[in-house]
């Protein structure tokens, strides 16, 4: 199944094992949501602005909210899902099917989205390459109408009878789960699950598949929700990146402001899982970090009032709710920090022998790859001057030559005159 993927926000994956197979399917996930990203913003603005806990209350307004997340965000992802998959005829179906999942459904439907756009998309795909070059001349618009209309519409039926039911069950097991741990206090230890698969690409699918509906659900019953700032708290990511720019390789030191700013105030936090993979016992720095923000958050109260899309600080703060900022900035401050204590004593302050190691062969290589070019350099130069001097001995090979020249063409000119001056004596 061959997928073009939509976005730029996250890297190619290459290999065969597990880990790279979890990663594809992470980024594939990633590049049905990221692209919809302005479309949660709106949703989000609109949220914090307008619900009875917002800025701004307004009951007009606020019906918006819910056929957005219910059915606008839902149907966007599946036809993106589609889209990636077979273009725009995959587009197309994708959305119809989404259609079919999001119908009568007490919760968002991301999740179901993120399911039945692209398989909607792979069987007309499948059904496009078998009929290829079969259909007569005239007829490929009607072929092509009404395959798109009844793929779409059987597995718009199947999504309602099926897939639908199945996904709503997945999510009202999760929040009873959720509903257990905040219960019992509990609810720190879900960064142990959400850290590892982050870091693995499935942060949109965790955040935008399971927690936003059940986020949206809270809100409804409470005006705000914590469970929007689990996975997108950009604490974490932030002191991962500080211990990396202080502690950790000195090759990699140098990109650690850039990735600091794209992932804190650009929201991007893709660009900061690399940086894990390549040590994958900052995991546990990561988990560190994400508990200690979610404490915080249960701590304090705080919530939001919709998912801050991208994970930006600025979104956390557009939509925090009015009575908790204080505690967001808790959070987020707490989780950087504590991450960064725990990354900083995994990378060793820097000591590590394997880092030292691995630095002073990167400065072995680089001193050996300038030794030649020094050499070259030296080359040049030399081979330069060479041939100043012999262009500055051609030249005064030249000018000792046309000297010559000038003093042989005197010489005649000199007999002439003498033999003038001679044959006018004899006149006289």
């Amino acid at each position: 199944m061959e997928i073009v993927m939509a976005t730029t926000y996250t890297p190619q994956v290459s290999g065969t094992g597990f880990k790279a197979r979890i990663q594809k399917i992470g980024g594939y996930l990633a590049g049905m949501v990221m692209p919809n990203i302005g479309a949660l913003i709106a949703w989000g603005l609109i949220t914090a602005l307008f619900i009875p806990v917002g800025w701004i209350p307004n009951e007009n307004l606020a019906q918006l909210v819910d056929p957005m997340i219910k059915y606008l965000l839902p149907v966007l992802i599946g036809y993106t899902g589609g889209r990636m998959v077979h273009g725009q005829r995959g587009a197309v179906v994708g959305a119809v099917a989404t259609f079919g999942v999001v119908v009568g459904a007490e919760v968002p439907m991301f999740l179901g989205a993120m399911i039945i756009g692209p398989l909607t998309a792979y069987v007309l795909k499948l059904f496009d390459s078998v009929i290829e070059g079969k259909v007569r001349p005239g007829f490929e618009m009607l072929i092509d109408n009404f395959s798109a209309g009844i793929i779409g519409g059987a597995f718009a039926i199947l999504g309602k009878l099926t897939i639908g039911p199945i996904v709503e069950g997945i999510t009202k097991a999760a929040g009873n789960g959720v509903d257990w741990l905040l219960a019992h206090s509990l609810m720190p230890l879900v960064s142990v699950l959400v850290e590892p698969a982050k870091v693995l690409f499935m942060n949109n699918a965790i955040n935008h598949g399971v927690f936003s509906p059940l986020g949206v659900q809270q809100v409804q019953e409470q005006g705000k929700s914590i469970l929007f700032m689990i996975e997108s708290n950009p604490g974490p990511g932030l002191g991962l990146l500080a211990a990396y720019l202080f502690f950790g390789p000195k090759s990699l030191r140098p990109s650690a402001p850039a990735a600091m700013i794209i992932h804190f105030l650009g929201g991007i936090h893709e660009i900061y899982f690399p940086y894990v993979l390549m040590k994958p016992r900052l995991i546990l720095a990561m988990i560190a970090g994400g508990m200690a923000g979610v404490a915080t958050f249960m701590i304090t109260g705080t919530g939001t009032v919709a998912s801050p899309a991208p994970g930006s600080i600025f979104a956390f703060a557009a939509v925090t709710a009015k009575d908790g900022y204080l505690g967001m900035i808790l959070g987020v401050t707490i989780a950087a920090l504590v991450t960064f204590g725990v990354a900083s004593l995994l990378l060793g302050f820097g000591r590590l022998k394997s880092d030292q190691e691995l630095d002073a062969a990167e400065e072995e290589v680089a001193t050996e790859a300038e030794i030649p070019h020094e050499r070259a350099t030296e080359s040049e130069l030399a081979h330069q001057r060479a041939t100043e001097s012999e262009v500055a001995h051609q030249r005064a090979t030249e000018s000792e030559v046309a000297h010559q020249r000038g003093a042989e063409t005197e010489i005649p000119h000199q007999r002439t005159s003498e033999e003038t001056g001679t044959s006018r004596k004899e006149n006289a």
